[in-house]
């Protein structure tokens, strides 16, 4: 191989390396074949076939998509927690309760810490998309209520929110409702509110120079402090940090 004069020696030592690593791993990804039975399985409803091709799968080595072990294992499983989504709505669940059964997975398998609970989690997850499922199969109806809750979430995220005002405004009781959304969503109507907030606050950290005062007042919480605890329960960090460290990755 000729010496370039433009690129150097060790840019394209890196790239061959790279490039060796993509070839190796092509082959320990899991059967195609396996993993569209899996999803039919799962879009299916049936729990039992779908763990069993799981564990097929689980025998096969996994793709390397991180240079250390247990960080490529959760891109894995966070991969597959995308596909399970699709699946479920395929099936007929909304897209926005099958999205944010994902988003709740993806943060348990961002926060583990050991390979014990990466196992129990691809099995959970199994468990309740199927669960979602089953759920729609049931009442399809609810889900439709649910979807209007959500969508009138999305639609006013920058006004006060609370229960009885939804109840109304979807003509249901605040009871049945907030019954309903934790059965269906997994997390009750208000934390998925505050998550909804404290995600969409993100963009005025990254993009802005809002003060966090400003950023708490703008998504109706009652002050800085607040808001600064819900974002570091959700993120692992206060919005102070993120926006340090958002700003020195952009540097």
């Amino acid at each position: 191989m000729r010496n370039s004069t433009k690129i150097k020696q060790n840019v394209i030592q890196q790239f061959l390396e790279a490039r060796k690593e993509n070839e190796e791993s092509f082959f320990s990804h899991p059967s195609y074949t396996l993993e569209k039975e899996l999803l039919y399985w799962i879009s299916q409803a049936d729990e039992q076939q779908a763990l069993a091709v799981l564990k097929k799968i689980n025998t096969l080595e996994k793709a390397r998509l991180s240079r250390e072990p247990f960080r490529s294992l959760k891109n894995s499983l966070i991969c597959s927690c995308t596909l399970f989504a699709r699946a479920t709505i395929e099936a007929g669940v909304t897209p926005e309760n099958a999205f944010n059964l994902s988003d709740v997975f993806i943060r348990k398998i961002d926060q583990a810490d050991d390979l014990l609970q990466i196992r129990s989690i691809e099995s959970e997850m199994v468990h309740y998309f199927i669960k979602a499922i089953k759920d729609y199969q049931k009442n399809p109806y609810q889900n439709d209520i649910v979807d209007k809750a959500i969508h009138y979430i999305h639609d006013h995220i920058l006004h006060p929110l609370t229960l009885h005002q939804i109840a109304i405004e979807i003509n249901v009781s605040p009871n049945y409702l907030s019954a309903l959304f934790h059965e269906i969503v997994g997390i009750p109507l208000k934390e998925y509110i505050n998550r909804k907030k404290i995600d969409e606050s993100i963009y005025f950290l990254k993009y802005t120079d809002s003060t966090l005062l400003d950023i708490a007042l703008l998504f109706n919480y009652c002050n800085q402090s607040y808001y600064s605890s819900l974002f570091k329960r959700f993120n692992g960090m206060t919005p102070k940090q993120f926006k340090q460290k958002n700003h020195l990755m952009k540097e």
